[in-house]
């Protein structure tokens, strides 16, 4: 038999086993499980005109090492254990050292990575603030911003794919750390709803809760139906939606940080009450902190309690269990405490404050979201559009014609009537008219988005709705971006439509309320 040409035999076995520069073909070792057992068929390489068998089998942990040549040796001659195995362990030890490195590189690459484009989505949504001020423009500039964010990615999918590819992977980090913290944006408004409602009447009261839970209940009913409705008339098949990316649970490693951020702080704000120039800033880490951790907890209740007690409600209750604990300790009582936890001022800024300067940033990353489902939008246009303007026009003049009814003061029915869209371009919207009460507009869209949450699902179950479509609008079209988060946490195949109906109900709404004549006729059904 030909014998093995070297070239090919060196390339095969050799391996740097001993410690040191790697040995020469002559001297190198090779790991194999040796047997006699051998078949006819067994493969045989030739080694000095002699054939040597091997076979490594999967029962054998261990691996018995032999010298191929030696300089002085006789063919297959047993070497040491010891030999390779120092050889082994220091192969293992650098390539565990190399993925350890490796680990923490992605890690940080990985943060920075959420840092620049988190940080270019706010300061866009500030640059575009601040002109539309200058500019003495009251339409929403986030909502300007979306447009023109999604027109641009329209633009590069139709010239540039990659492009419009890259810039949705560029800012896939900032869009899940969104969605991962969406509830806390909406939280300040609940957190100060005692003193947005300690001016108001009990009667009043009662009848803006009659209106929140009722006028939810049939705004879900509006939209559900008018989407099944042009289903049925358009006949368009359900296709599947664009997967949409989750963001990770919380670990104890975050939960443990924050604690530590509330523990220290709350201390040093008890001792050292203007330690960083006010109060308000003083307080603000312990508060926020005492608000992520009720999120939390609250996220990691079992599902049957979050049914009954969502987790944005045991976010408001630690807020608000940590602004009493702070306010009877320091002798100040909870109204001022609470009144740093949202100032609305821009060089004094509270906890509340930081949250709720996400909320612009929201509204621009439904863009992302919208373009992203671009094919799936094209496709139910018709139920889309159609359920989110009847179930807006629907929810606007429903409200002004009940509070009437009811005999709610008119300041407050005009308050209220933007109940269902967005906190931040509700607040854009009562800003148009005159004598309206803008805390009282945040809590009440709050505390519908809670309704929502807690019950939609249960509802929409009640009213037989099966269409993903129809879930999904009639979430987001009577209880925003809670109810949105609440759905789409256990119907993943339901956001992308939660997330494009959220969108135009706030954009549909806002344009109908820009608009003089239709601010009148809603005065007018006020009364």
């Amino acid at each position: 038999m030909a014998t093995v040409p070297s070239t090919i035999l060196q390339n095969l076995f050799s391996f740097p086993c001993r410690k040191g520069p790697r040995h020469s073909f002559s001297t190198c070792h090779a790991s194999f499980s040796y047997t006699h057992n051998i078949s006819a068929k067994s493969s045989a390489v030739a080694f000095n005109g002699c054939r040597a068998f091997y076979k490594q089998t999967d029962s054998q942990k261990s691996v018995i090492p032999f010298r191929l040549f030696g300089p002085s040796s006789r063919f297959l001659q047993m070497d040491s254990m010891e030999t390779c195995s120092s050889g082994d362990v220091a192969v293992r030890s650098a390539s565990a050292e190399s993925g350890s490195t490796s680990t923490v590189s992605q890690t940080v690459s990985g943060i920075v990575h959420l840092i620049v484009s988190l940080g270019i989505i706010l300061a866009t949504d500030k640059i575009l603030k601040k002109a539309f001020v200058v500019a003495a423009i009251k339409f929403p500039s986030a909502l300007f911003g979306m447009f023109c964010i999604f027109s641009v990615l329209v633009i590069l999918d139709s010239t540039v794919p990659a492009a419009a590819t890259g810039l949705m992977n560029f800012f896939e980090p900032a869009l899940l750390f969104i969605q991962r913290w969406l509830p806390l944006f909406y939280v300040p408004s609940l957190v100060v709803l005692p003193l947005s409602v300690k001016d108001i009447p009990a009667a009043s009261g009662i009848k803006i809760c009659f209106i929140i839970v009722g006028g939810w209940l049939a705004t879900l009913c509006v939209a559900g139906y008018t989407a099944i409705t042009v289903r049925k008339i358009v006949k368009t098949e359900m296709t599947d939606a664009e997967p949409m990316g989750k963001p990770s649970p919380f670990s104890p490693i975050e939960v443990w940080t924050w604690t530590g951020i509330f523990l220290v702080s709350f201390v040093s704000s008890l001792f050292y009450p203007t330690m960083l120039g006010t109060s308000a800033r003083t307080c603000l880490p312990f508060l926020l902190a005492s608000t992520v951790l009720g999120y939390m907890v609250g996220s990691g209740l079992p599902s049957g309690v979050k049914k009954v007690f969502h987790p944005i409600i045991c976010c408001a209750v630690s807020a608000d269990l940590a602004a009493l604990a702070f306010g009877y300790l320091s002798r100040s009582g909870l109204d001022p405490v609470l009144g740093y936890y949202l100032t609305k001022v821009a060089s004094n800024p509270g906890a509340g404050d930081v949250l709720m300067g996400f909320l612009g940033s929201v509204i621009l990353s439904f863009a992302f979201s919208m373009f992203k489902q671009r094919k799936l939008v094209k496709r139910h246009a018709a139920e889309i559009f159609t359920s989110v303007m009847v179930s807006t026009i629907f929810s606007l003049y429903s409200t002004a014609l009940v509070g009437r009814l009811v005999g709610l003061e008119p300041s407050l029915t005009i308050s209220i009537l933007p109940r269902c869209i967005t906190v931040a371009l509700a607040l854009s919207i009562v800003s148009l008219f005159e004598g309206t009460n803008a805390s009282l507009t945040a809590a009440v869209v709050v505390v519908t988005g809670l309704v929502g949450a807690n019950f939609v699902q249960a509802m929409l179950d009640k009213l037989r709705f099966r269409d993903p479509i129809a879930r999904g609008i009639a979430t987001a079209s009577s209880a925003h971006g809670l109810g949105t988060a609440a759905l789409s946490a256990k119907e993943p195949e339901a956001l992308p439509f939660c997330a494009i109906a959220y969108a135009l109900n706030g954009i549909f709404g806002s344009l109908l309320c820009s608009v003089p004549a239709i601010r009148e006729s809603l005065i007018a059904v006020v009364g």
